[in-house]
């Protein structure tokens, strides 16, 4: 059976990372066999989740997690869309994983408040006496990356400005067909969904994330998608 590497459930989310939500989706649009277990740093290859094992192999990074399935078992994410469908949606998955991730790792880890009641949570297994050292490490880690990607260097307005751009599109995509490749869901749609599933919690205070809460067309897409491809137990926990 495959096991999926995952945080668990948090943050009132299936899973904190969009990445590792996306990985869900596209085992259960595969009716892969799977389950999951704690995610173990020392098992990722690439420093990162999701990772899975199947057969001996790891296979880490949610889009080569797709190919390893679209190759080991026959499985054609697209099959219910056309290939412009399929084009389109995978200009919005790299868009979402590119432009809308980032601000979202931004103001999880960098306005203070909002990691003070959700990442530090992920230190609380480190030693009291050097908790403090790692936590600030890696915040640093995390500053980098930002800054790295570009994110890191905007302005709040012009971090929300791209974000909202962003979001509007997907909106009006979702306007004229229920899933982002068209009247069925693909592979796209896990990224997706993993995305603005992390971006309707309300448990973090964010001005990218107060915005899609007003945009209906994103709330009645993500159930949708919980509707598909999570058990009921499952969707309340993503309540």
């Amino acid at each position: 059976m495959i096991k999926l590497h995952t945080f668990g459930p948090a943050f009132g989310t299936v899973d904190p990372s969009p990445f590792v939500i996306k990985a869900h989706v596209l085992l259960r649009m595969a009716k892969a066999s799977y389950e999951t277990v704690p995610a173990d740093f020392r098992k990722a290859p690439k420093g990162k989740f999701p990772i899975i094992e199947d057969k001996g192999r790891i296979v880490p990074d949610s889009t080569l997690i797709r190919f390893y399935l679209e190759e080991a078992y026959g499985v054609n994410f697209d099959a219910g869309v056309s290939p412009e469908g399929a084009a389109i949606g995978w200009a919005f998955e790299k868009m979402c994983e590119d432009h809308l991730y980032w601000p979202v790792v931004h103001d999880r880890w960098m306005v203070d408040a909002n990691f003070d009641k959700g990442p530090r949570k992920f230190f609380e297994k480190a030693p009291a006496l050097i908790r403090p050292l790692i936590i600030a490490m890696i915040r640093r880690r995390v500053r980098r990356n930002l800054a790295g990607q570009g994110n890191g260097r905007y302005s709040p307005d012009e971090r929300f400005a791209i974000a909202a751009r962003c979001i509007d599109a997907i909106v009006e995509r979702l306007a004229h067909h229920p899933f982002i490749g068209g009247e069925q869901p693909c592979g796209a749609d896990a990224s997706v969904f993993g995305t603005i599933a992390c971006m309707l919690t309300p448990y973090f205070d964010s001005r990218i994330c107060a915005y899609v809460q007003t945009k209906p067309a994103l709330r009645a897409y993500h159930d949708r998608m919980l509707a598909l491809y999570f058990p009921a137990d499952e969707a309340q926990k993503a309540a």
